[in-house]
């Protein structure tokens, strides 16, 4: 009898036999479970109520407003081929392009003058300090350190993202003075949402261009989505400086 042993009468709300000592375990790990799940939401809920009130300008968008939109430029404008991108500061695909691949971009087809290249802000809603990156950026534009700035968000993206902080101006407060801006003049600009038209006018072209996902890239007149490999942007602006240097067809005999 000893190992088989059970207790008669001591029954589980199911109806089950249970050992002594270990009554209703799985109804108190369902109750544990459910008080978890209570404890998440009242945190997302108090996130939420928290958040800066950059937030919302990743969800008014005019679409008259694309009209405005000029994005951020390295390299000649004049160059024979422009590279577009779309992207959202807190997306981890841009974050991908932006530290291993668009290095490469930038030595060997912006800094050859093979192409020029402009980033167009693309903030999506469920990134929710995305917005508050892209002003840290275009605050730093006004002290000529845009490109600097953006290279910071994205390396330290991990570090400012909606899954890490709920304040994410203490973490840019960091870049800028790496940066070496004027932080008296980057907080005036920051905390005035100075830019917050300019974002949206970026936002509106993409939206506009019918932009659906981030990064998105137009080189030439190919519009491309996903963060593209160095050789794939190359053959791209080939492709597109072929296309320009081609010789007009001559008009058919009789026409």
């Amino acid at each position: 009898m000893g190992k088989d042993r059970v207790e008669t009468g001591r029954r589980g709300r199911a109806g089950a036999v249970t050992p002594r000592g270990r009554r209703n375990r799985p109804m108190n790990r369902f109750y544990l479970a459910l008080a978890g799940v209570a404890v998440a939401g009242a945190a997302v809920i108090g996130y939420v109520a928290t958040r800066p009130k950059q937030e919302a300008l990743a969800t008014i968008v005019d679409p008259n407003l694309s009209r405005e939109a000029q994005g951020y430029l390295r390299g000649d404008s004049t160059a024979p081929v422009q590279i577009l991108e779309w992207a959202d500061y807190e997306c981890p695909a841009c974050a991908q392009f932006a530290t291993i691949t668009e290095p490469d971009v930038r030595k060997r087809l912006i800094e050859t003058g093979q192409a020029s290249y402009r980033f167009f802000d693309f903030p999506l809603e469920q990134h929710r300090n995305s917005v508050a990156a892209s002003m840290a950026a275009a605050c730093a534009d006004d002290q000529k350190k845009y490109w600097e700035m953006h290279d910071l968000l994205f390396a330290g993206q991990d570090q400012w993202n909606t899954l890490a902080t709920s304040n994410p101006k203490r973490v840019f407060e960091g870049y800028a003075k790496q940066a070496g801006l004027n932080m008296a003049a980057w907080e005036s600009c920051f905390d005035g949402n100075k830019y917050a038209r300019r974002i949206q006018a970026n936002r509106a072209e993409g939206e506009r261009r019918q932009v659906r996902s981030t990064p998105t890239f137009v080189v030439g007149s190919r519009m491309l989505p996903g963060a593209l490999a160095y050789d794939r942007i190359k053959a791209l602006v080939d492709s597109a400086a072929a296309s320009k240097t081609a010789p007009t067809p001559a008009p058919a005999a009789g026409n």
